[in-house]
């Protein structure tokens, strides 16, 4: 029997393992951590993160072909492809911080599969990392081989939160790199049949090492640049009354463009984009490239400038000032359907909103409340670190933020409320219900563009929704960035 551990039991590493398990049943699988709770989570019924379908397949296999263990050093000893999955945060500190990716954990990971291994091993990049660390990894396993012979292979993820399963099931390609050599050629094919159980061939991409390395990079600058495009636009729609969905609809139905990834909304998230737009921005500098990285600098403004402009907006819009008034947060996580919250833009507004003295009331179906406040405390760059290396702000903010369990709790005594994550039950809220119960003059500040903003001006509401022709009342409060 084919043994595989994945080191590593977050986002990408479990739902990926338990869909490689249930899809190739011969086949044993391990994922292991070193933290404890995190792999005590994943034994039982509630898995540590959630994503939609998971459960499901997680327990179709667990204890039969998939297994959650803290004993990493005897399942990658015993294992004939190891999966690294770690951690790669930016950096806070030293050379390159705030840009380069830490690779400290991958570089830790490296030298235990080299200290442990007693046999020949396929190493695959699983985390996204900078191009070219294959070959630093292939030196340190290299140098620490003990005469073992270890094949470097780049896999990178392209999954989207919340549709993770059906990524994995269905993917648009897998893309695997590695050496243009007899031994990384063989290594290439061992994990095509892998994947290959599932996966029809012709969606396979083998190519080398580095262009595995950099699509991944590449791919996701893209799709973040698409969404700082369209945002870009909301901003220049509303100064004119236009309609920046009815723009997005007519640009995406032009085939060259497509319309994926043009809603506007109050900023991208997640744990990817902006960490890797970051690096890419950072080996651009790094190789005397610096046109190249001042545009992908500009992704990066245009998001932190639309979030400033949402929480701007919020308080020109309610006579400058939201000192001591309660906003209403609907949304936490960095998109629906996950319970995400890694740069999520809700850190930002909130932040900046409790800078102007509101009161917070803030309802997410999925985050719980520790995560939250975790969030709004800590320090920059800091959520992709263990627990016992982030920053926690020396302020506190429990006094003026509270996490409610519904919407009704939320928004009752509100003067204003935010939707910041498209969850599909803030589209059915009883918003009659809702108006009845908030101070007047009533507030919708929607970073989504979820809600029907014509049937609350009806009820009662005052609606801003990004890139749509403002209200009168909106007109006459400018937003100052």
């Amino acid at each position: 029997m084919v043994k595989i551990c994945c080191i590593g039991a977050g986002y990408v590493g479990g739902p990926t393992m338990a869909v490689m398990a249930l899809k190739c049943p011969e086949i044993e699988v391990a994922v292991v951590d070193i933290s404890e709770p995190r792999i005590n989570a994943w034994n039982s019924d509630r898995l540590p993160i959630y994503e939609p379908g998971l459960e499901d397949v997680v327990k179709q296999c667990r204890g039969k072909n998939l297994f959650f263990s803290t004993d990493v050093e005897k399942h990658v000893f015993e294992s004939d492809i190891v999966f690294v999955s770690v951690n790669t945060p930016t950096k806070t500190q030293g050379l390159g911080a705030g840009k380069a990716a830490d690779l400290t954990y991958w570089e830790s990971a490296a030298r235990m599969i080299a200290d442990v291994s007693k046999s020949s091993k396929i190493v695959v990049e699983k985390s996204t990392v900078p191009v070219r660390t294959a070959e630093a990894i292939e030196k340190i396993l290299t140098h620490n081989s003990k005469g073992i012979e270890f094949q470097i292979l780049s896999n990178p993820e392209f999954l989207a939160e919340g549709t993770a399963i059906k990524d994995l099931y269905n993917p648009d390609r897998v893309l695997i790199g590695g050496r243009d050599t007899a031994a990384g050629q063989k290594a290439i094919k061992a994990l095509r049949d892998v994947y290959a159980h599932w996966v029809p061939v012709k969606q396979i991409i083998c190519t080398n090492l580095w262009s595995a390395e950099l699509s991944k990079l590449a791919a996701n600058a893209f799709l973040a640049q698409r969404i700082s495009s369209v945002n870009a636009m909301s901003a220049l729609c509303e100064a004119t009354g236009a309609d920046v969905t009815q723009v997005a609809h007519a640009v995406g139905t032009d085939t060259r463009i497509g319309p994926k990834f043009l809603n506007s909304s109050v900023g991208f998230g997640g744990s990817c984009f902006q960490k890797d737009i970051l690096n890419l921005i950072y080996i651009c500098e790094c190789n005397g490239l610096p046109e190249a990285a001042n545009y992908w600098k500009q992704v990066i403004k245009v998001n932190d400038y639309q979030k400033i402009r949402f929480a701007n907006r919020v308080v020109s819009s309610m006579f400058n000032t939201v000192s001591g008034k309660k906003i209403a947060i609907l949304g936490f996580a960095f998109k629906k359907d996950t319970g995400d919250t890694r740069e999520t833009p809700a850190i930002d507004v909130c932040n900046r909103l409790v800078a102007d003295k509101a009161k917070l009331s803030i309802y997410d179906p999925q985050v719980l409340e520790e995560q939250i406040r975790r969030d709004l405390s800590m320090a920059r760059f800091d959520w992709d670190h263990p627990v016992p290396l982030q920053q926690i702000k020396a302020e506190g903010i429990s006094e003026q933020v509270n996490v409610v369990s519904d919407a009704y709790e939320a928004t009752k005594d509100a003067h204003g409320l935010c939707v910041l994550t498209e969850w599909d039950e803030f589209k059915s809220l009883d918003f009659k219900k809702i108006f009845d119960n908030m101070q007047k003059p009533a507030f919708v500040f929607d970073g989504r563009n979820v809600v029907d903003a014509v049937k609350l001006r009806e009820i009662g509401f005052i609606v801003y929704s990004i890139g749509k022709p403002l209200d009168s009342w909106l007109k006459d409060m400018p937003a100052v960035a």
